[in-house]
């Protein structure tokens, strides 16, 4: 029996992207993504706040995430707004 309970299905990938915020942005690297939300490796989740813009510059994308969890090197983010 699966625990799954994500709403759609995920992907894995491994692309260098970023998290703005604030006016500052730092490195982060997708781990997996689906239409709804991603996983991010980040060096620490510490002071990153609740809502952030998940940027990949090599592919155009940019959407507003909220953060639904965090682990000390990875954090989960659902995306948000009028496309999610």
């Amino acid at each position: 029996m699966s625990d799954e309970q994500r709403s759609s299905r995920r992907t894995r990938v491994l692309k260098e992207a970023k998290l703005a915020f604030g006016g500052g942005a730092i490195s982060c690297t997708v781990r997996n993504i689906s239409e709804s939300g991603a996983q991010l490796a980040v060096e620490s989740p510490l002071g990153i706040p609740a809502e952030v813009t998940l940027v990949i510059s090599a592919e155009g994308f940019s959407r507003r995430c909220r953060v639904i969890w965090r682990t000390s090197t990875r954090i989960g983010v659902r995306f948000v707004g009028a496309d999610a």
